[in-house]
């Protein structure tokens, strides 16, 4: 396959069908024949692949002829499905994209020049293509690479991400630096189309668009059919548009027209920018202050390798936004037709049957936090008309889609724009509805502001629902969400809850319902919930009081939240030493349950907290409170058992947890300590 530039118009319709065709050839549902150039999957083993056996890195790629980068882009999506299939992680988005990374990396001099991924789940092909690809198969796993770009990973990873829709920004902030440094590189940014829906996308556009440095952003367009058809003609004016010879024309003009009348060449600069926009789109972008190119097809890289060279060799500079259309999931039919593109699998992924292999994972003991979360609130929705439900593009993470399949009205997708969602919640709040707003915990930092001054302030009771609260195992730090308690409880006139188990979510559901003249938030961590008791319609619980699990007199474990099972364990292994231990559980972080801490503090000799959150959170609260009545003047033992103060790696739950010093045994450990017992105690112990 040629790049041909000059191609009669006439001659494109024909052509770009046989290429489409030939692309369309997917992995199959087999994944067992990926095309016509043969790129076959050996049985047992990994997928032949050729060409990109001779890639170690992108200046490999660029010494090869354009004519085989579709092959390239054909074992490079084998390679991945593979990979991911053993691992588990982010599919749809990374397919989507091969095509794209193939060219962007083809064209420009990484890293030397600029490559940013927003949110950069979709960033493993590029992994693969810069350096990474004999260690795929550790993704997402303990020790292994992460699932998204890491500065200390790579080189060619300039910025981290894994939240949406900061690229734009990191990306002028590289441009306007590489400006004062004087130095002559391309910064490139690419966003999604629902990374490109949050605000902060818009004031870095804006920003950008103002700066008039030279700057590429890249719109990969995969969902919101926001361009006009994408074909042969589209294709043949982006190459137009973006040529260094229009682009020159175009700036002589302007200089021309400097010898004119304002006003005469004010009309010509509209009729210009809108004859374009009107054939290509991209009038928003314009307006912005950036040049627009597009739409293109993201899948044809006799389109897109042209454009980006254009785009690369234009020597008159400022910001460019390269409008590029995509398929999530494209080239592996499995992907293509599920509704949710396979946007991420479980790890021993069967890429035939698309479904996790049995043997694989332990069958589910218990149902998800998320899932008893979203069945507990469709229970109240029932017999609450006035009960609404807010998200922020994440309908399915959080377990809202279950309640907008009951609900559909009563349900608020607002998109990725976690700082709307808050406020939004408190203008319904302000309606004398009930908002029940799910975000991820780590996520809610995004909207920390709207929480203080448009909720807390004004004590509006809007429900605040912290999914993936503490730790997340594959996600890695830039999901976990540690620090949603040491930024809650110091917020006055607000209820924070975490249960212990199923139940207890449901109870807190209702009780965050039943609570009209406050903020609330519960906070739940990802996967199972533990199941003491039997799962029933919610009730309303006491505020701020928390409850006894087990009687002792020589050891308080109280805890919060989801580590109560662990709790158990512990008091088991003390109990068999003759150091009888209460456990607590208590239900609310705050207001706390003072009552009960100082009828633990006076009957026993030494009190743990136990929380799975960062310092500063519960354990210090109640350090506070009875330092403020002296009871540590009366030597009282007691120790808070928190997550450690660093930001945790990726890697399997049971790891995290044992990094963290939250397993049962730690926390016998640091009891034993507290009681000036010498004893060594290994996870063995446990058994």
């Amino acid at each position: 396959m040629t790049f041909e530039r000059e191609k009669p118009l006439t001659e494109q319709p024909k052509r770009i069908k046989s290429e489409t065709k030939k692309r369309q050839v997917s992995l199959a549902a087999s994944i067992e024949e990926i095309d016509a150039v043969d790129v076959k999957k050996t049985s047992p083993g990994r997928p032949v692949t050729p060409l990109l056996d001779k890639i170690n890195v992108p200046d490999d790629l660029r010494k090869m002829s354009p004519d085989v980068l579709q092959q390239v882009s054909n074992e490079l999506r084998a390679e991945m499905v593979d990979a991911v299939s053993v691992t588990g992680g982010h599919l749809g988005a990374g397919l989507g994209v091969v095509e794209l990374t193939v060219a962007l990396h083809y064209v420009f001099d990484t890293p030397n020049d600029i490559l940013i991924w927003d949110v950069s789940h979709q960033a493993y092909p590029h992994k693969i293509l810069t350096g990474r690809r004999n260690r795929i198969r550790t993704l997402r796993q303990t020790g292994g690479l992460s699932g998204f770009a890491k500065r200390s990973e790579s080189p060619y990873d300039p910025f981290g991400a894994g939240h949406s829709s900061t690229s734009i920004s990191a990306a002028l902030g590289f441009a306007i630096g590489r400006d004062f440094n004087k130095k002559k590189n391309n910064v490139i940014a690419v966003i999604g189309d629902g990374s490109i829906s949050a605000g902060m996308a818009y004031e870095a556009l804006n920003n950008a668009g103002a700066s008039n440095s030279r700057l590429i952003v890249i719109l990969n367009d995969n969902d919101m059919s926001i361009a006009p058809p994408v074909g042969a003609m589209s294709a043949y004016l982006s190459r137009i548009v973006s040529s260094k010879e229009y682009r020159g024309i175009r700036s002589v003009a302007k200089e021309f027209a400097k010898l004119f009348p304002r006003r005469i060449t004010e009309a010509a600069r509209k009729a210009e920018h809108y004859a374009r926009g009107m054939v290509t789109g991209g009038t928003l972008f314009e307006e912005l202050g950036f040049y627009y190119v597009g739409p293109i097809d993201g899948h044809n890289l006799e389109h897109l390798v042209p454009v980006l060279e254009n785009v690369r060799d234009d020597p008159h500079g400022g910001p460019v936004l390269i409008h590029v259309v995509t398929e999530k999931g494209h080239g592996y039919a499995p992907a293509e037709a599920a509704a949710d593109k396979l946007h991420a699998v479980q790890p021993r992924f069967n890429v035939v049957k698309t479904e996790v292999e049995k043997g694989a994972d332990q069958p589910q003991k218990a149902p998800s936090y998320t899932k008893v979360f979203s069945e507990a609130l469709v229970q109240e929705a029932e017999r609450d008309e006035k009960i609404l439900a807010v998200t922020a593009a994440m309908a399915a993470g959080t377990g809202l889609d279950l309640f907008g399949q009951k609900f559909p009205e009563r349900l608020f997708d607002v998109g990725i724009a976690e700082q709307h969602a808050v406020t939004f919640s408190a203008g319904l709040a302000c309606e004398g509805f009930k908002p029940f707003c799910a975000i991820y915990s780590s996520f809610m930092q995004r909207a920390y502001d709207q929480l203080v001054h448009d909720v807390v302030l004004q004590k509006l009771p809007v429900r605040l629902i912290l999914d993936r609260a503490g730790l997340v195992g594959a996600d890695g730090p830039t999901h976990a969400g540690t620090f949603d308690l040491s930024y809650l409880l110091c917020l006055p006139d607000i209820v924070v809850m975490a249960p212990s188990e199923a139940a207890e979510l449901a109870h807190m559901v209702a009780t965050a319902a039943a609570i009209d003249d406050l903020p609330t938030a519960i906070r739940f961590p990802r996967g199972e919930a533990s199941v003491f008791d039997k799962i029933q319609r919610g009730v309303v619980l006491p505020i701020g009081r928390g409850r006894i699990i087990k009687e002792g007199n020589k050891v308080a474990l109280i805890n919060l939240g989801a580590r109560l099972d662990e709790c158990r364990k512990a008091a088991d292994m003390l109990d068999s030493r003759g150091i009888t231990t209460t456990i607590a559980d208590m239900r609310f972080a705050k207001p706390i349950d003072r009552a009960l801490i100082d009828r633990l503090v006076r009957g026993h000799e030494a009190v743990l907290t136990i929380e799975e959150g960062s310092a500063g959170g519960f354990g210090e609260h109640v350090l506070h409170y009875l330092a403020s009545t002296g009871a540590l003047d009366h030597g009282i033992k007691i120790r808070t058992m928190t997550l450690p103060d660093i930001f945790q790696e990726h890697g399997k739950p049971y790891d995290q947890y044992e990094q963290a010093g939250l397993n049962a045994h730690h926390i016998v450990a640091k009891a034993l300590e507290a009681l000036g017992v010498n004893e060594k105690l290994s996870s063995v112990a446990i058994a």
